[in-house]
């Protein structure tokens, strides 16, 4: 990067490294929110929360408070082309606002970094499961189920056996964390471009496979019944503000992530018609997640509520069941490696781009010093399943007062920075930023714009209130 005097707005601006085509651009956009979110959340929400109601309302959160809000961030990022916060910084200054509505966009930064440091530990869990398939394919060959002669506690107790494995917990997050590290400092085209255009189409392309293969030998005509038959009977608040939540996390929002990213676009991006490709490539593929998933646990006559545990628990169970099992296994994990590596990588991207241009330093000095600060912490979150099991660091709050320390960074990023970080957003573009300046960057016309600038001021700021709402009083 080379610094450069900037005129408008007395900062300095920064010659930026940029997406080499409208295609990255969107491939690496719907990487990064496309995540564990879809894959490992979206069917566990609609499992606990009654199936087709939550899906239809999930949709509609989508369209009318996920995707104003993704438009929102990333015309930020366009417009500024910096780091995060300084677009904010830069399009306030041009607004004629307080330089100090940069502060969302640093709680966004903030939250990154400490999603990253416990994302990885997660990502260590399908690392493992990658190297369990592949260890059970050696042994019991590619035809038949998964496993073959171990009872289902056997298989069900993998993951707490993980979990009481400190060292190994450790190590995993650290490698998953590293292989992060490697393509975020390759830079935009050679790294992050480079995994989103090659992981992204893979990604689909197993996705499809294995939920082709989940219909032809699982229940498929259960799970469409199940996930689209809109029971209005069980559209309870509850269930609404879950779809709500689900609608926000998984497009990633209040991160700053959309902010970055559209920092690196070109001119040439209609930024409403690609956000539209974004949000509809991340709904689609939490819907076909749940079409690969439920057809399998179904056919293994598993619950489909058994939350968090669905996918690392329940799933290699069904895999037993099934002609290929571990073959089948391996392609999934995989899968699901791809779809966290993407988003872990934009994770890593936001904290590392504010520090290159806070403190003018390589892209590579970057990532190493925001990559050992949330090693740090990723051990930390990765002992709170055994050797910190007891340690509660934010005990004198009553809200996290019982969380461990893997809890406690989960909950403070989602019930609180995420979303005071997309409310602000909020407001600073529908209330705050100029009309004019803002209406040159969202590529929306007619009515179309006057509904997005409808909703960008008053419904998603209320969906938001609400999310935190419920988050604060669960």
């Amino acid at each position: 990067m080379v610094a450069v005097p900037d005129k408008d707005s007395g900062t300095t601006a920064t010659k930026r490294e940029g997406w080499s085509s409208r295609t990255a651009f969107a491939l690496a956009a719907i990487g990064a929110a496309v995540g564990l979110g879809n894959l490992w959340r979206f069917p566990a929400e609609a499992g606990e929360n009654g199936g087709g109601a939550f899906v239809l309302f999930y949709i509609l959160c989508v369209l009318l408070i996920g995707l104003p809000v993704l438009l929102s961030e990333t015309l930020i990022g366009r417009h500024g082309q910096a780091s995060a916060p300084e677009s904010v910084r830069r399009v306030a200054i041009e607004s004629g606002a307080s330089k100090h509505w940069d502060i969302f966009a640093s709680i966004g930064v903030f939250a990154a970094f400490l999603i990253l440091s416990f994302y990885c530990v997660v990502g260590g869990w399908v690392l493992y499961y990658i190297g369990v398939f592949i260890n059970d394919l050696f042994h019991t060959g590619v035809v038949g189920g998964a496993f073959q002669g171990r009872p289902a506690e056997d298989i069900e107790s993998l993951l707490p056996g993980l979990f009481g494995d400190g060292q190994l917990m450790v190590g995993l997050q650290l490698l998953f964390l590293c292989i992060t590290a490697y393509f975020v400092a390759r830079g935009v085209s050679k790294g992050i471009e480079w995994v989103a255009t090659w992981m992204m189409p893979a990604f689909f392309v197993l996705l499809i496979l294995i939920t082709v293969y989940g219909f032809a030998t699982g229940a498929a005509s259960e799970t469409i019944a199940y996930l689209f038959t809109f029971d209005f009977s069980k559209l309870t608040p509850q269930v609404m503000l879950a779809a709500v939540g689900q609608a926000f996390f998984s497009l990633s929002l209040g991160v700053a992530g959309m902010i970055t990213y559209g920092a690196y676009a070109g001119r040439d991006v209609n930024l409403g018609k690609t956000t539209g490709i974004i949000a509809s490539a991340d709904t689609a593929v939490a819907l076909i997640a749940g079409l690969c998933i439920f057809p399998i646990v179904f056919a293994a006559g598993l619950s489909v509520s058994a939350g968090p545990g669905l996918m690392f628990q329940s799933l290699p169970v069904a895999f037993q069941n099934m002609p290929v099992g571990s073959l089948v296994g391996v392609a999934f994990f995989v899968m699901v490696a791809f779809a966290a590596l993407t988003s872990s990588v934009s994770l890593l991207e936001v904290p590392t781009s504010w520090m290159m241009e806070r403190f003018s330093i390589s892209r590579v000095a970057s990532v190493l010093i925001v990559g050992t600060g949330a090693a740090v912490l990723g051990a930390l979150a990765a002992l709170s399943f055994n050797d910190m099991a007891d340690f509660r660091p934010l005990a004198l709050i009553p809200l996290f007062a019982e969380a461990n320390f893997f809890d406690a960074l989960d909950g403070v990023t989602s019930k609180l920075f995420m979303p005071i970080g997309a409310l602000l957003t909020c407001i600073f573009v529908g209330w705050v930023a100029d009309p004019e300046l803002i209406d040159k960057e969202n590529g929306l016309e007619g009515s179309l714009h006057k509904l997005w600038r409808f909703l960008v001021r008053y419904l998603c700021p209320a969906a938001l209130i609400g999310i935190m709402v419920s988050g604060l009083s669960a």
